[in-house]
């Protein structure tokens, strides 16, 4: 981190403008800087009481995974509890319109995924994903992995790609319910691939793992953590990932062979999953910035990467413009397809 204090002075503890000897201000200097989400914090007033932290979907789901021992962290650095309240309901769109409605005064903040882009497509909210919400930090990203049942005839990416060619609308995949992320990706994938293959939507993404095993559907797009089981145990094939993976193997388990990525095997496709912090629209700039500040020391915890290790992530501490500009980018994306697919939500 730059530093932006005064440069050391000649003379040592000769007073500056403040009145104070040098030596002592460059010590206090140096404590700000050692603990800038600190200093920033304080300086903003923030917090001064309990944060509370929304999470859009059920408990157990791996935006509990991530919001969970953030709070801890956050909590633990800063002083004030960060208490997680699951408000699950309509893909996210129950939470996220809780928050919409707050305070805007860092005292409400929501972790949610990519799948809030796919919501804000579909379901046409009354909130909107951009101007009711300030974008504060990525958390975390992780790669998808395309996967097929073993019994299906093919051991790579090419492979089914050509099975798909030669039996349009044939091969079934399932996804975790119609106008969610998983939908999306996989008729982004198709698109890419110049393939077609038939959508079977379930409640939830484990029912669909359980079908894919089962040889019910054929081939399913997710992330590890939701087919981790079966990924170690062999009963389903991870073909391809769906993005670079910021980790070694992208959380694939240590006896399962590595495989390359979707656009490495020749298909025009990338996408991966973020988590990320919002806050309502309007939170001060100095509140805001400690809100940012503090969420990327928590990232910086080794603890905190072994727990999403877990989750086949990796903490992606950045700018919330960087933020920002990920989401109006998938919102972008998600719209352009969900016109051209005919995505509709359930």
């Amino acid at each position: 981190m730059p530093r932006t204090g005064p440069a050391s002075m000649r003379g040592g503890d000769a007073p500056g403008p403040a009145g104070l000897p040098a030596l002592r201000r460059r010590t206090l200097l140096g404590a700000a800087l050692a603990v800038p989400h600190l200093a920033r914090a304080e300086a903003a007033g923030w917090p001064d009481r309990p944060v509370r932290v929304v999470v859009p979907f059920p408990p157990g789901g791996s935006n509990d995974v991530v919001a969970r021992p953030l709070a801890e962290r956050l909590q633990a650095k800063l002083g004030q509890p960060f208490v997680v309240e699951n408000r699950g309901g309509a893909g996210g769109a129950i939470g996220a319109a809780q928050v919409a409605q707050a305070p805007a005064d860092g005292y409400t903040l929501m972790v949610t995924s990519s799948s809030f882009a796919t919501t804000a497509v579909v379901q046409k909210p009354a909130w909107d994903a951009e101007g009711s919400f300030d974008a504060i930090a990525v958390l975390a990203r992780a790669p998808f992995f395309i996967m097929v049942n073993p019994t299906l005839p093919v051991r790579d990416l090419p492979g089914l790609i050509r099975l798909a060619r030669e039996k349009p609308g044939g091969l079934d995949y399932g996804s975790s319910g119609a106008g969610g992320i998983n939908h999306f990706i996989s008729e982004y994938f198709c698109q890419a691939a110049g393939i077609r293959m038939s959508h079977v939507p379930y409640r939830g993404t484990a029912p669909a793992v359980t079908d894919l095993v089962a040889g019910n559907i054929q081939v399913m797009i997710t992330t590890v953590a939701s087919a981790n089981a079966a990924i170690r145990d062999g009963r389903v094939r991870v073909i391809a990932a769906t993005a670079p993976s910021p980790t070694e193997r992208g959380g694939l388990p240590p006896e399962v062979p590595a495989v390359p990525t979707a656009r490495e095997l020749g298909v025009d496709y990338e996408v991966a999953i973020w988590w990320g912090l919002l806050a309502p629209k309007g939170v001060p700039p100095a509140i805001r910035q400690a809100i940012h500040a503090a969420a990327n020391e928590a990232l910086a915890d080794p603890g905190l990467k072994r727990v999403y290790d877990a989750e086949g992530a990796v903490p992606a501490p950045g700018p919330p413009e960087e933020f920002a500009a990920v989401l109006h980018a998938d919102l972008a994306r998600w719209r352009k397809l969900a016109e051209a697919a005919n995505i509709r939500a359930e």
